[in-house]
């Protein structure tokens, strides 16, 4: 393991020495490729096995998980708790393990797990494996929470996203708008539908070497750089949003609070204080993207209650019926739904219609 790290040093070492220009993209490029292959390595464990390890088999629960990360004292667990403790409904032993879990809160209807991800390249310096053990989970959450001291956020805040970024998580991006498709003769094939800065021909031909692919064709449909195309090739990259939670801002002035407001996805807090915690909760949902939809039982009012929570890119009523139980969609015959989604209240609607959020479905099954 220390050996795969020795190596990743030398080439980020080499990369931090090496000029960016034109001459050297070719070279940059082969250098990001190597680095990328290093990283896989050290987080996929050999013989492709091997679980998440001991303390961290966490049984995923609710509609969606958010993980925390930080530096030691920067008031993460007084948030955490904080957080477990007001909005939880959930008791802790829902759980298979504590190790990473520090509760479950519900807000707006939603069950949403909260996750403590520990260290991530200290685990993965001793060869414990424990870096893959938490890298595994932070790829599994539908948002990361990454909590800074705002005496110091942008030190920390750069640290943070660097580890991260290396074990494949891309925090507020979308997937690299490039086309790519290995074929089995031909050559190298790239097609440009804008200018490109950093990537041409041989740059292209020099990263894709380095993955042994000498036939494929490639078109970039924005100016893309040599890290989107290592991406697209491993295929392995996580986009997850992520908030930056600036905590103790008891701390400092008023003017000082107005310029943090500004950052984009920043939210300023004190955990300790509980100060600011709504705005904290409605970005939490807004980045989440969660939609409610509520059950009416025939001949009964609606269950304003407890909601059935879908994310935002599955919202027919088909995922609406998987969600309640996977046999309500074979016995299914139409629905009826009142909303924002119909014209009519209520309207008769299939299974491919798609529902806004708080609308409410009643399912009517095939006799």
């Amino acid at each position: 393991m220390s050996t795969i790290l020795d190596k990743i040093a030398a080439i980020e070492a080499e990369m931090a020495r090496t000029q960016k220009n034109k001459a050297t993209a070719g070279h940059l490029g082969l250098l990001k490729a190597r680095l990328a292959k290093l990283r896989r390595e050290l987080i996929t464990p050999k013989g492709g096995g091997g679980g998440t390890g001991e303390g961290f088999d966490v049984a995923k629960t609710g509609d969606a998980r958010i993980g925390f990360k930080c530096f030691p004292s920067v008031g993460k667990s007084t948030l955490l708790s904080t957080l477990a403790g007001v909005y939880s409904e959930v008791a802790a032993y829902e759980f298979t393990t504590l190790t990473t879990v520090p509760g479950c809160i519900k807000y707006k209807g939603a069950k949403i797990q909260l996750l403590d991800l520990p260290g991530i390249i200290e685990g993965a310096k001793d060869g414990k494996g424990r870096g893959r053990q938490v890298i595994a989970v932070a790829r599994t959450c539908s948002l990361i929470f990454i909590v800074l001291d705002v005496l110091k956020p942008l030190q920390h805040k750069k640290l943070i996203e660097h580890e991260l970024e290396g074990f494949g998580l891309r925090l507020n991006k979308s997937p690299p708008n490039i086309v790519f498709r290995k074929k089995d003769k031909g050559g190298v094939n790239l097609q440009t539908m804008v200018p490109q800065s950093e990537l041409d021909q041989d740059t292209v031909k020099t990263i894709l070497s380095e993955y042994r692919i000498h036939n494929a064709d490639i078109t970039l449909r924005y100016d893309a750089t040599s890290d989107d195309l290592i991406d697209v090739i491993e295929g392995n990259r996580i986009y997850v949003p992520c908030i930056y939670l600036l905590n103790k801002i008891d701390q400092i002035s008023i003017e000082e609070l107005d310029i943090i407001y500004k950052i984009p996805h920043c939210v300023p807090i004190s955990a300790h204080h509980k100060w600011n915690f709504d705005d904290l909760l409605e970005k939490m949902w807004e980045y989440l993207k969660l939609v409610r939809i509520y059950t009416k039982p025939k001949g009964q009012l609606p269950d304003y209650e407890s909601p059935v929570v879908l994310h935002s890119e599955r919202l027919s009523v088909e995922d609406f019926c998987n969600k309640l139980h996977r046999s309500i969609a074979k016995e299914f015959k139409y629905a009826l739904v009142w909303g924002s989604s119909v014209k009519h209240q209520p309207q008769k609607v299939g299974k491919d219609h798609i529902l806004n959020d708080e609308d409410v479905v009643q399912i009517v099954k095939k006799v």
